[in-house]
């Protein structure tokens, strides 16, 4: 077992399911949508994002891209959060739509990025 390969698999699995628990519930609840699991995703992500690089594969080039898109998703809902309630002062419904459907693009690049793990997971040969 290649100890590096799961660490890497559990990183993007992580990411994926910190995610998809931050995206359920009503996109305009923003009780629904707690800060805590969003910084964790966005953190796991960045982590899951530092451990693509190396791999000079094609499927590793693929899999940083997924992951990149991920992360500029999270970092671009993560400052809009930070606007919404440090400038503006409070959370709007609309504020928060748009913050859970870039977390939903994210989520969709880490979904991307788990059938590519599949992919290479049963390409690959002893």
């Amino acid at each position: 077992m290649n100890l590096e390969k799961v660490i890497f698999a559990f990183f993007i699995v992580l990411a994926a399911t910190l995610n998809f628990g931050f995206f359920i519930g009503d996109i305009d609840r923003p009780e629904l949508h707690h800060v805590g699991e969003f910084a964790a995703a966005l953190v796991v992500n960045l982590i899951a994002t530092s451990l693509k690089f190396g791999d000079r594969s094609h499927m590793g080039a693929t899999q940083l891209a997924t992951s990149l898109v991920a992360v500029l998703q999270l970092i671009a809902a993560s400052l809009l959060w930070g606007y919404q309630t440090q400038v503006v002062g409070e959370m709007t419904p609309s504020a928060m739509a748009s913050i859970v459907s870039l977390a939903g693009g994210a989520m969709l690049a880490n979904f991307v990025s788990l059938i590519l793990l599949i992919a290479e997971t049963v390409m690959f040969r002893r």
